[in-house]
């Protein structure tokens, strides 16, 4: 076995690459020409030899090297490769920023954000700082015990935020992944946390589904004696069935009325940022009662930028509550019917009734599918069909 004096004294001839000096089980120091000093341990594996770094002399002594071999020899007798958990422990160092809740957060936030809309990343970020960050966000997240984050999502609920409180356990859900992904934590707690919440089911927006209900609905529609254009942007509503914001946000130049198309613009699609900025356009085929509807209209909004511009500001549309108040004064309370519910009144008929296509129906309510082959369809295909489907 060595010496400490051994360790001080020992040279590289210099007539070898290296000189080394033996301890004990597998230990050796390796001195090179120059002089420097390293500590190794023998592996083996496969029946092939390895080694594994352990060190400098004289920055670890002889009793910190056999401390070193000891501990890996350890790791290897409970199955662990210590060379590869080594790397792992040296990968887990990278992270100078910390591993508080709100560092992690912030820098997953930071990786995600630039690929999605601006709304969603808005609405993320003021969701960990109304919701996570003044409770966890200078806790080690090692430190934070699934209760604890039950406790904070539970804050969300008792204001009567349940949806909310829904979306704050997604977006920690991710951050605990990404933590673990970076070495920041060992598992996820979120998992911890399933059927803790009240259930979410989700919003659907009231829609009349029979068609002797929908003719009545036409029916006031027809006769609503409301102002020029709310009342064409009622009449259009279940005839196009696009998302309220598409629809009342439509400009004359994405209308050509000889051809009987509306080209929505993919920056007004509700889609990611990468949809958003390089995204087919999404196709509207007007059937010919639209046209007539937009004709009439064009007489009084033709002039300007916006189909149904605003009563106050002509470079603004309509607000979605003009459409919803309208509805409300012909009896349609949002219990019955809402403007957002016209697109499932749509596929509804469309499936049942007019025994359309359903991967022509997503394609026409912009829904992103996957046909029978398992290809994400392109919105601009299926344009024939989708033409014939809104003039039936």
């Amino acid at each position: 076995m060595l010496t400490d004096k051994q360790c001080k004294t020992a040279i590289c001839p210099p007539d070898r690459k290296r000189a080394r000096y033996t301890d004990a089980q597998g230990l050796y120091l390796e001195v090179s020409p120059s002089g420097s000093k390293r500590w190794f341990w023998k592996t083996y594996s496969d029946g092939k030899e390895g080694r594994m770094a352990l060190g400098s002399y004289p920055a670890l002594s002889l009793a910190d090297a056999r401390k070193a071999r000891d501990t890996a020899k350890l790791l290897k007798g409970e199955g662990v490769n210590p060379i590869q958990a080594r790397k792992v422990e040296k990968l887990k160092a990278v992270n100078p920023a910390g591993d508080t809740f709100q560092v992690v957060a912030q820098e997953w936030y930071d990786q995600q954000a630039p690929h999605w809309s601006p709304a969603h990343a808005d609405r993320s970020k003021r969701q960990f700082e109304r919701d996570l960050f003044p409770w966890l966000g200078q806790r080690r997240m090692a430190d934070i015990e699934p209760v604890e984050l039950l406790a904070t999502l539970r804050k969300v609920e008792e204001r009567g935020a349940v949806e909310t409180a829904d979306r704050g356990l997604m977006l920690a859900r991710q951050v605990w992944r990404y933590a673990v992904a970076t070495g920041r934590v060992g598992r996820d707690i979120t998992t911890d946390l399933k059927g803790a919440l009240r259930p979410y089911r989700g919003k659907h927006f009231a829609a009349i589904t029979e068609p002797a209900e929908l003719a009545v609905l036409l029916r006031a529609i027809k006769a609503y004696k409301g102002g020029h254009i709310v009342r064409a942007a009622l009449q259009l509503a279940p005839l196009l069935f696009q998302r309220p914001g598409e629809l009342r946000g439509a400009t004359w130049s994405e209308i050509d009325l000889e051809a009987g198309l509306w080209t929505i613009p993919a920056a007004r699609m509700k889609r990611e940022k990468d949809g958003k900025e390089n995204g087919d356009p999404h196709l509207v085929p007007l059937p010919r009662q639209a046209v007539a509807i937009l004709q009439e209209l064009h007489a009084y909004t033709g002039h300007g930028a916006m189909v149904f511009r605003g009563e106050r500001n002509h470079e603004r549309p309509i607000s979605e509550n003009s459409v919803r108040t309208a509805l409300i004064s012909m009896g349609y309370t949002p219990e019955i019917q809402t403007w957002h519910g016209f697109s499932a009144t749509a596929r509804t008929m469309l499936a049942e009734r007019l025994d359309c296509d359903p991967l022509v129906i997503e394609a026409q309510l912009a829904h992103s599918v996957k046909d029978v082959n398992g290809r994400a369809y392109n919105r601009t295909q299926y344009l024939k069909h989708r033409t014939t489907m809104m003039q039936q």
